[in-house]
């Protein structure tokens, strides 16, 4: 099995991007590695400060058109405990994103398994936060 290498996503204003997706990936333990030319590159803390060591990049489409949030379309980010997926949802909601579920167990009344967090970017991404428990 191959692993994703990488994810893009469509930013319609770099600096409110920037604002929410360096709040939310602090919070898992991740930086902006690098900004040039309206991208953002995140990555794991630590050294490296290039594409080849980013996971996502945050960026203006490649055709030029208006960047807008595919309908259907989530990127979940694994974290390792409850407390991280809070203080990544609440980073994210201080920094310009949207409520789409606050963190809990899903299926709600759950009290062990999959415990997660959604929202929306300020472009409308949807992004699930979670970890196993």
């Amino acid at each position: 099995m191959n692993a994703i290498g990488y994810v893009t996503i469509g930013a319609a204003d770099a600096k409110k991007s920037g604002a929410f997706y360096d709040a939310v990936f602090e919070a898992l333990g991740s930086e902006r590695k690098f900004e040039s030319g309206g991208w953002l590159g995140y990555g794991v803390i630590g050294p490296g400060k290039s594409f080849k060591d980013c996971h996502t990049a945050v960026c203006p489409p490649f055709d030029g058109k208006e960047a807008r949030a595919g309908n259907g379309i989530m990127i979940a980010y694994a974290t390792k405990s409850q407390d991280t997926v809070k203080a990544a949802h609440a980073a994210g909601m201080r920094n310009g994103g949207s409520e789409e579920g606050s963190p809990g167990f899903r299926p709600p009344e759950a009290q062990k398994g999959f415990y997660a967090a959604y929202m929306r970017d300020p472009t409308g991404n949807k992004l699930c936060v979670f970890c196993s428990v």
